[in-house]
């Protein structure tokens, strides 16, 4: 996707308070409230084709006849669009969207039961974890902590961390690897660490821990970028290879790999109180900010390394990801808190403007533009995913939140 300079010039300007995809008449809207109502209106309609389609629909992305792609549950990203209709319900107080959510989040129910994947945690912390923080309800208390039960088989205790992949089938058995684990990892961490407060048994908190203490030593380089995967010897648990699924090159800045090292390790800090799990988050994210090929809208590459920058896909998942995590890190005891607000404004900017917000209407009715899958699978690549709307929401949710303790 090619940014031009009018393009940027126009995030800075006429987006800095957010006059939307259209023209707006009279005083012009808050940023957030336009970005909410912008949400209300795009998501409804895919909640319109869904309820019209009389079946439990979960949409992923966009195939490539431009088509929707919905998901089953067993699929890692079966919980943001649940969660999405959980904030968009937070964030505009319509208790139409209330039956929805609860629907569509009960519908992936069966997840809880997965062992042969790591993502049980985006699956159902993002659904059921904000369906119990929205609505309280009981009976999702045991499907976390089931969950956390069934995301725990898959700790390797030599190792000292959770097996992210299986390497008996699919493109995972052919790359050699024995006991890969990925950074993406890193976000399922937050269930184990709810279902230790939930159930009062701690062996979740000590694996989650266990599992932050040998990422953290393994999988980061000196100037604080993160490798995409770590493969360990389950015999001794030692270290076989340090690699990339999804970047350019074992030795590339994937971007939305730093972004899950920047909010899993500031989740870390959250319920740890453990400085050096903030101290990483915040190496990662100066590291990617101080890049000179960070453009300058600040929505990432897909891969910092790639070959043909300026001229490669951008990434507008880890730009929301990032924004995410960064707004929880302006509320906490850090030098200059104010900065990380600041940089998570500019990319909510840059986020928000037409090159990268769809017009209501377009885009299978995703809220963003412009995100990348996987390049080297030839997979997703610039078509709206559903978990860059997941993240954006949760950070607009964190912006209006500040802002109104302000």
């Amino acid at each position: 996707m090619a940014i031009t300079k009018n393009v940027i010039a126009g995030i800075c300007t006429a987006f800095l308070f957010a006059c939307g995809n259209t023209p707006q008449t009279g005083e012009k809207k808050d940023f957030i409230e336009e970005n909410i109502e912008f949400a209300r209106a795009q998501i409804g309609k895919e909640l319109d084709v869904i309820e019209a389609s009389g079946k439990c629909l979960n949409p992923v992305t966009l195939k490539p006849d431009s088509s929707v792609y919905y998901c089953g549950y067993a699929d890692w990203r079966s919980g943001f669009f649940p969660g999405s209709v959980w904030y968009l319900y937070e964030l505009t107080g319509d208790t139409t969207l209330l039956p929805l959510a609860v629907k569509y989040t009960e519908a992936i129910e069966e997840a809880k039961n997965l062992t042969w994947h790591h993502d049980i945690g985006f699956i159902i912390n993002c659904s059921f974890g904000n369906g119990l923080r929205l609505a309280g309800t009981p009976a999702y208390k045991e499907v976390i902590i089931q969950a956390a039960r069934s995301l725990a088989t898959r700790f390797r205790p030599v190792a000292g961390i959770i097996q992210s992949w299986n390497v008996d089938r699919g493109w995972q058995s052919e790359r050699g690897w024995e006991c890969p684990v990925i950074i993406d990892n890193m976000m399922n961490l937050e269930l184990l660490f709810e279902a230790t407060r939930l159930s009062g048994d701690s062996t979740y908190h000590k694996i989650a821990v266990s599992h932050a203490d040998r990422t953290l030593a393994e999988h980061f380089r000196p100037d604080g970028s993160c490798y995409h995967v770590i493969d360990y010897s389950l015999k001794d648990g030692s270290v076989r290879h340090r690699q990339t699924a999804q970047g350019y090159a074992d030795e590339s800045i994937w971007s939305r790999g730093q972004a899950w090292a920047i909010y899993g390790y500031t989740i870390c800090y959250r319920e740890t109180h453990d400085r050096k799990y903030l101290d990483q988050a915040l190496k990662t994210f100066h590291m990617m900010r101080s890049l000179k090929q960070m453009p300058a809208d600040l929505i990432p590459y897909w891969d910092m390394d790639a070959p043909n920058i300026p001229n490669e896909p951008r990434d507008a998942s880890s730009a929301a990801c990032i924004a995410s995590a960064l707004y929880e890190i302006s509320t906490l005891d850090v030098p200059d808190a104010a900065s990380y607000k600041a940089y998570a404004d500019s990319l909510l900017v840059s986020l928000s403007s037409p090159a990268y917000r769809a017009p209501l209407g377009t885009n299978g009715h995703f809220l963003l533009m412009h995100s990348v899958g996987s390049i080297p699978h030839n997979s997703e690549i610039d078509v709206p995913l559903n978990y860059a709307d997941y993240y954006y929401l949760e950070a607009l949710k964190r912006k209006r939140d500040i802002e109104r303790e302000q």
